[in-house]
């Protein structure tokens, strides 16, 4: 049987862009002078379906994973540390753990596929496939039976989350390369255009990580449709922030979106069902090489550039401040009317 997607339906609402809009004009302010501020608002009342959107209970989904193409020496790191910064996000000491404590962010580590088996913690979720992917230069990352297990599991894990956003965040030495060709095959473009420094990588290893990837392309070609290209190509912690995002925009939450690794997610859910990306809001452009290319393939315009390339979420959980100022504006900032402030001269 074939894998069922959550219908995911157009937000256009001409009467309520409308009243958001006049609601925004008439705040106590020179016409749009909050800038891009003003449009996040506006959005976020669309998502919402208000005109005093209120953003509650943000959940934080961390997936991590690992991937067998690691092994070809993509990253400069060692898988391990996969699993060694599962444990990290779960002592609360890795960077987005401390953004989400400092922002009363929930946050819910997912095992989607490591290379090691945890014992069960507060904030831990088990839903471990396999103990990591295949190596994709030399077949499919996973089976379409794996890949579906894992958007299947992305999609309940939000079906039980509370609270109306969430942030994507992920973990895996190696996941680049798997956004990378995930953006070469699906946008159509040279994977040399997809394909940076990751960890880390210099030059020369920024070469031998493009080669590997071409030859996954190469041992990968017959994938061209979204599932079997993420199956193909993809690994399991997207996959399954892949279903997290689906469930996610059928609920209208607000998605809140990090860097690389969860764009890519994204990016395959959007192919799936494109309305989607009406539900998403994108926290900065990160200066791994590929994801200027992978925002403007989704017409997506970043709240920052701060230069990140960390993943975890953690451009998310900066970012999350400015909707919650942004609801604050649309919500209780007064008008000129109820100010008694006097407005523009005509």
């Amino acid at each position: 049987m074939a894998l069922e997607f959550p219908k995911i339906e157009d937000l256009h609402n001409a009467a309520l862009a409308v009243n958001l809009q006049r609601k925004l004009d008439g705040k106590t302010k020179p016409l749009g002078a909050l800038g891009h501020l003003e449009s996040l608002a506006h959005q976020l009342g669309m998502i919402l379906g208000s005109e005093t959107p209120d953003l509650h209970l943000p959940q934080l989904l961390v997936c991590a994973a690992d991937h067998g193409m690691a092994a070809r020496g993509v990253s400069a790191y060692p898988s391990d540390v996969t699993w060694q910064m599962v444990g990290n996000f779960l002592a609360g000491g890795a960077a987005v753990s401390v953004l989400a404590r400092q922002h009363s962010i929930t946050q819910t580590v997912v095992d989607c596929g490591v290379r090691h088996d945890f014992p069960a913690a507060p904030g831990l979720l088990n839903r471990k496939i396999a103990q990591g992917t295949q190596d994709a230069s030399q077949g499919p990352a996973m089976s379409l039976a794996q890949c579906e297990q894992a958007v299947t599991n992305g999609m309940q894990i939000v079906q039980d989350m509370p609270g109306n956003a969430l942030l994507l965040g992920e973990m895996g030495i190696g996941n680049t390369s798997a956004a990378a060709l995930l953006l070469a095959r699906l946008a159509d473009i040279d994977v040399a255009e997809c394909a940076g420094a990751g960890t880390g990588l210099n030059e020369e290893g920024i070469a031998r990580k493009t080669a590997v990837l071409r030859e996954a392309l190469a041992a990968n070609k017959e994938a061209c449709e979204p599932l079997p290209v993420l199956a193909a190509l993809g690994g399991f912690e997207i996959a399954t922030l892949t279903g997290a995002v689906l469930t996610a925009a059928h609920q209208r939450r607000v998605i809140l979106v990090d860097g690389f690794i969860s764009s890519s997610a994204v990016m395959v859910a959007s192919k799936l069902a494109p309305f989607v990306l009406q539900r998403c809001i994108f926290a900065h452009r990160s200066s791994e090489q590929g994801h200027a290319r992978m925002l403007r393939e989704m017409s997506a315009t970043p709240l920052f550039d701060l230069g990140l390339r960390l993943g975890e979420g953690s451009g998310a959980a900066l970012a999350w401040p400015m909707l919650v100022s942004a609801c604050a504006i649309l919500r209780d900032m007064a008008s000129f009317e109820s100010a008694g402030v006097s407005g523009k001269s005509e």
